[in-house]
């Protein structure tokens, strides 16, 4: 298993990055990954580490993608950076898979732009996994396609069960619509015609309907499907509740009980880390001819060891082949 990994990618590249890597190929001897950034700079690094694995090397990109730049602008100017430079050796097969940590619309456009995708694919899409009141729930797409068409939703509900079944252990999963309402000829005239391509489809036996927000976290569904817009949204906003409730919860619960706060503190990060990005390293690029893992900007070297080790998941398990399989049919 090769991986390519964006090295510049990130809040606090490259340094966490350079660790994650160590840290996974150490727990796996077949994995050979790809350091894609500033060459002068890795080595350095490198140096330091005292990491001597003839299973790390460094390859050069000329510059990377800003959080605050704007995507295509970016990778016009610069179209040898990290992200595209690990695009590229993947569409020359010479790599399995990409990972990064770096600006998820740079990844998506990089990628988009090979057209790297999997027979019959029409769109990719990103899939999250979150979690439920009756476990976790697969949520596609959170930004990859915000223009989507109907056909790509389903398409959608198809990878994301594959995925669903695969990782989250979910024989049969049912698969529900994000709309604004549970009742029939709810949403936009995109949310109406989906749901009459899905009660039609060869996923109708596992097709709740639709779905309103607060039935993701109730486990209304174990894969949900909508617009990446929408996606988008749902997922920046529990990620910023969930932190809010916690930290919440806990400083009511300290003063109520005068309980030791270090301690106490500990015990409710603790409950938080149950349901952090850095369990599951990141989000995969689902519809893609290769394997590309899309990791929080914050990823520490965990993050990045986890999302190495997902992606080799992903490529055990033959989850393109199953999605290039099923849409066939």
């Amino acid at each position: 298993m090769r991986i390519a990994l964006d090295a510049m990618g990130g809040d606090f590249a490259p340094e966490p990055n350079i660790d994650g890597a160590i840290a996974a190929l150490k727990a796996d001897p077949d994995l050979e990954v790809l350091l894609v950034g500033d060459r002068p700079r890795l080595e350095g690094l490198l140096d330091k580490s005292g990491y001597s694995g003839e299973r790390l090397v460094v390859t050069a990109a000329d510059g990377w993608v800003g959080m605050e730049e704007k995507p295509t602008d970016a990778l016009r100017k610069k179209p040898n950076c990290s992200i595209a430079v690990c695009w590229q050796l993947m569409a020359a097969k010479n790599v399995d898979a990409v990972v990064s940590a770096g600006h998820t619309g740079a990844v998506v456009a990089a990628g988009l732009r090979t057209r790297l995708f999997l027979k019959h694919v029409k769109r990719p899409g990103i899939a999250v996994a979150l979690p439920t009141m009756a476990g976790r729930s697969i949520l596609m797409d959170i930004g990859a396609n915000p223009a989507a068409r109907p056909e790509h939703l389903y398409q959608y509900g198809v990878m994301a069960s594959i995925y669903a079944r695969e990782f989250l252990r979910v024989p049969n999963p049912r698969v529900g619509l994000m709309n604004i309402g549970s009742e029939e000829g709810k949403g936009t005239d995109l949310y109406r015609e989906t749901h009459t391509l899905l009660a039609g489809s060869k996923l109708k036996d596992r097709y709740v309907g639709n779905v309103e927000g607060r039935g993701l976290y109730m486990g209304e569904a174990d894969v949900l499907v909508c617009e990446g817009f929408v996606g988008n949204v749902v997922l920046k906003v529990s990620e910023g509740i969930a932190d809010f409730l916690i930290r919440a919860v806990a400083k009511e619960l300290l003063e109520a009980l005068d309980t030791e706060k270090p301690k106490a503190m500990e015990a409710f990060e603790r409950l938080g880390s149950r349901y952090h990005y850095k369990g599951t390293g990141g989000a995969p690029l689902l519809g893609i001819d290769g394997i590309c893992m899309i990791c929080h900007g914050s990823s520490d070297a965990t993050s990045i060891t986890n999302a190495l080790k997902a992606a080799t998941a992903i490529e055990h398990r033959h989850i393109n082949a199953q999605i290039v399989d099923a849409l066939a049919e």
